[in-house]
């Protein structure tokens, strides 16, 4: 029966590329199948691995060790999204490269068994105290280590990167788990890092959710930022986990209430109506189906992502990656005195067709929007800082309060004043 992995790839095009791969670097490589057995490779074994195989005792658990080690392996670079470095029972190191279709894992390419140093008595004493191995022995050991390449950590590191680069396009739905994958290991890192500043804060009361917090997840969401949106809801993530623990149906709720409130924000950003209850649907009959916080924690994540580009909606395929590197620009820039030009010339357009094409996607000028974002942001300085207006003005990014308290009355119905009282 034709292995799984051979439905997906060429077996004749992967044999070429490993062949390549081994003639360039000179190390070990295979193509494994998803439960570690080698399909096709370059490069024989080493005598240390040899000399190291018949030492094992003799049982079905040791001597398929390899292959369980392997396929083990390609199971933990799947969960990190990445290419993996790893040392196997021998004290050898190789770098595995899971390839995943459909969130299943059907096989690896292992590159190994390589030293990244050379083999000291240390190695050497750790392997005889696993295995009681006599002095002989490791004597034999010793002497076939320099059968074993030797690379720097630094090669080894390329390495994986070019295991990467090499394989994930043979597999286009394996490249998006693979990214999924580590995007949710950050999330969750991130999580836990809000997590621990809530810990090392004053004690908390229950009633002391904060909902400030989602007030600027919700003003992120409208200012189209991607990045400070991720960073606000794992903010938010790490308090509810803070206070409920591993409650999913606590989480589930909570994640309800936000969905309602970014759907809405969404709409009032410029959204479609109907594609924002599109995404808010989605969501809730996903959650019902889901079994782990760090799937509920990366759906939110994704929802939030999917409430911001349905805002930009109203600009084409060809041009909605200009309008978000420019929507990203005045976030990072708008307190500095940035203008249409700056903006048209970070995103390689001429300012004329720039403008007409930012006020298609958004409804406003660029001056309204960058104006809309500062007003935002100096709200949230009025209300939870006691600086002078002046600076809170300046801060924002106008040249003088006089002009910021005629454009936030115009956005608010109140001066700057009113509105702190």
């Amino acid at each position: 029966m034709q292995p799984y992995l051979y439905t997906i790839i060429n077996s004749q095009k992967l044999k070429e590329i490993l062949e390549c791969f081994y003639s360039c670097l000179g190390l070990p490589i295979q193509a494994l199948d998803e439960t570690g057995n080698t399909l096709c490779g370059f490069g024989t074994a080493t005598d240390f691995c040899m000399q190291f195989k018949k030492l094992l005792p003799d049982s079905p658990k040791h001597q398929n060790s390899c292959r369980d080690i392997h396929a083990k392996a390609s199971r933990r670079a799947m969960d990190l999204g990445e290419s993996y470095i790893f040392s196997c029972h021998a004290n050898l190191n190789h770098i595995i490269y899971p390839l995943v279709n459909k969130d299943a894992l059907f096989g690896a390419i292992l590159v190994g068994p390589f030293l990244m140093e050379a083999a000291d008595s240390m190695m050497l004493l750790d392997i005889a105290k696993r295995y009681s191995l006599s002095t002989e022995n490791i004597l034999d050991l010793y002497e076939s280590t320099d059968s074993v390449h030797i690379i720097t950590p630094e090669k080894a590191t390329q390495i994986s990167r070019l295991l990467a680069y090499t394989f994930n396009h043979l597999i286009p739905s394996a490249n998006r788990q693979m990214d999924e994958n580590r995007s949710k290991i950050v999330q969750q890192s991130r999580i836990n890092e809000s997590i621990q500043m809530y810990k090392s804060e004053e004690p908390l009361e229950e009633s002391s959710y904060p909902y400030e917090k989602e007030k600027l997840l919700i003003r992120k969401v409208k200012e189209r930022n991607v990045p400070e949106s991720r960073r606000v809801l794992n903010e938010l993530l790490g308090y509810v986990f803070f206070q409920g623990g591993s409650n999913l149906s606590s989480i589930r709720s909570r994640s309800i209430e936000l969905c309602s409130l970014l759907s809405r924000a969404a709409m009032e950003g410029g959204a479609n109506t109907e594609v924002a209850l599109k995404i808010s649907n989605n969501f809730l009959q996903d959650i019902n189906s889901t079994r782990s916080q760090e799937d509920l924690c990366w759906q939110l994540q994704r929802t939030v992502e999917f409430f911001i580009e349905s805002m930009f909606i109203k600009a084409s395929d060809k041009n909605s990656e200009v309008v978000k590197n420019a929507v990203q620009f005045i976030s990072q820039n708008y307190n500095q005195p940035i203008t249409l030009e700056d903006t048209a010339r970070h995103v390689h357009l001429n300012p004329s067709y720039f403008s007409t094409l930012f006020k298609q996607s958004f409804g406003s000028s660029f001056k309204e929007y960058l104006n809309y974002i500062r007003i935002e942001e100096s709200k949230n300085l009025l209300t939870n800082t006691n600086y002078p207006i002046i600076d809170i003005a300046i801060a924002v990014g106008f040249d003088n309060q006089s002009y910021f308290s005629k454009v936030f009355k115009k956005h608010t119905g109140l001066t700057p004043k009113q509105y702190r009282n």
